[in-house]
């Protein structure tokens, strides 16, 4: 037998102010991302589960937002195990999409690398690619595949912390000339420091009326020591195209996050503005 949420009574003169309101409410519920689910419940597992339970403390009949399957829902703990917290699932709540943006982001060091990855997850992005450039260092070219697990972990939270509906997929490490990204109704922009005549800025404002039409943005952002010359011109025959954030030298995560954060900015108002 389904349950029923319980009426909601909004007296006169208050519609706008309860609104607000519930907005409020439903911006302070904490977000988790469902293991499993179906049509009416959904269920945390493992370490999610034990971190809601022991840490959080959770009791029967508390709300959160559940993400299931790509959907936000309001949702009130029904039981409490061990390794397992589950859910009984309301009403679907409005929530933004993760914008069509895929960074191709060469390996550096781990713990910028991380660091990373957890910034480009809230500020959207859909898809990041491990490459294993020219210059990776070969200590972390031959550890990356160790820690593909590790960085979809740290995805995972830094989703639920941004209040995301997805988690952006992280796929396994790999040489850049194997790198196949679908092309079609896709752009292609490569940050390149060596770049002195197009800049990012620049790219963007004189495509303003085809980015409506985009399935996706690729961006690739290269490793300590930037791009050698054979891996620009393989670009060159994929059709990247060359541009620059400026004269300053960048680490790679300040240009990996700086880009994102334009690129994520001109999609979203283009995305307004339908």
């Amino acid at each position: 037998m389904h349950k029923h949420p319980p009426n909601l009574f909004v007296p006169d003169g208050c519609l706008l102010g309860c609104k607000r309101d519930l907005h409020e409410r439903t911006m302070t519920r904490r977000r988790w991302i469902a293991d499993q689910w179906d049509e009416t419940s959904a269920t945390l597992t493992g370490a999610q589960a034990e971190h809601l339970a022991r840490v959080l403390r959770a009791r029967v009949g508390q709300e959160f937002d559940i993400v299931a399957g790509g959907v936000v829902r309001r949702g009130t703990v029904e039981a409490i195990h061990p390794n397992t917290v589950l859910f009984q699932l309301w009403e679907a709540i409005e929530s933004a999409a993760s914008l069509p943006l895929t960074c191709a982001l060469s390996i550096f060091k781990f713990d910028r690398y991380e660091w990373a990855i957890e910034k480009l997850t809230e500020l959207g992005i859909a898809t990041i690619v491990p490459v294993i450039a020219r210059r990776t260092e070969k200590h972390l070219a031959q550890a990356a595949e160790a820690r593909v697990e590790r960085w979809r972990r740290i995805a995972r939270e830094a989703a639920q912390q941004s209040r995301r509906t997805d988690v952006p997929a992280i796929a396994d490490p790999v040489a850049l000339e194997k790198m196949n990204l679908p092309t079609q109704g896709a752009w292609n922009l490569l940050l390149s420091e060596v770049e002195e005549e197009t800049t990012l800025w620049a790219a963007l404002t004189n495509n303003m009326e085809t980015r409506a039409a985009l399935s996706a943005v690729h961006m690739a952002i290269g490793p300590v020591g930037g791009w050698t010359e054979p891996e620009m011109q393989w670009f060159a025959r994929q059709q990247w195209r060359p541009v620059s954030l400026g004269p300053r030298i960048l680490r790679a995560e300040t240009a990996a996050i700086a880009t994102a954060s334009i690129l994520a900015a001109w999609l979203e108002e283009a995305h307004l503005q339908l």
